[in-house]
């Protein structure tokens, strides 16, 4: 099987979205193996015009399986969003064409509410952040306190998991940032629901991917 990988090596937006899409033609199969959805990449196309946070780019070639691996930052938010804009412009989007890996992180509400209380109170010394919550997520991933996909499907390890995560997020959001917390039970519902969404997409994709290599 040809493989091939593009890696940025400077502060991004390099033009791997551009790479991406020029490549995708010769290939079966396009990997979203890290990162999140920082920053857009504009695609035009004979649908129409969209921007990608999330969705490979090779989601609009026919034939093409698109993948969300395990080291992507995933913000259901934003992909049920991007899924939605591209079905209502007639993109088929089926198991088929895209996997979610079970194993991805979440990119949760309260990190971006995070990252922009943070920048806020930075006022001038603040960072730069693009307020997508990416820096907290990164955080709470290498603490070992945040949550993979497939865990929003068991309701006893969600709310063990979520209850454990607030106690410290809390702490934080009503303390240094002097704001509401985060509702535990509001934040399960929501979490389920778009868990349902995207249900037909999880799978194991490590798995898929190892047959792939293999054929």
């Amino acid at each position: 099987m040809k493989t091939c990988a593009i890696v940025g090596i400077n502060w991004g937006d390099e033009g791997k979205g551009r790479m991406v899409d020029l490549l995708t033609r010769d290939y079966d199969v396009v990997v979203r193996y890290q990162g999140g959805g920082n920053a857009g990449h504009t695609v035009i196309n004979e649908y129409g015009k969209f921007a990608l946070h999330l969705l490979p780019s090779g989601i609009f070639r026919p034939g093409v399986v698109n993948v969300l691996g395990s080291g992507v930052a995933l913000d259901l938010e934003s992909l049920c969003t991007e899924l939605k804009s591209i079905t209502a412009k007639g993109v088929s989007v089926t198991p088929d064409n895209l996997k979610i890996s079970d194993r991805a992180s979440l990119l949760l509400p309260w990190h971006r509410e995070l990252d922009a209380l943070e920048e806020a109170r930075l006022k001038d010394k603040k960072y730069g952040s693009t307020k997508q919550g990416i820096a907290p997520f990164y955080g709470d991933k290498f603490q070992k306190i945040g949550l993979q996909l497939c865990q929003l499907y068991y309701p006893d390890v969600l709310r063990e998991k979520l209850a454990h995560a607030l106690d410290i997020k809390n702490a934080m959001i009503v303390n240094l940032y002097h704001r509401e917390p985060v509702d535990l039970e509001a934040l399960i519902v929501k979490l389920t629901e778009l868990a349902e969404r995207i249900r037909p997409y999880v799978a194991d994709t490590d798995a898929y991917m190892m047959q792939a290599v293999r054929e």
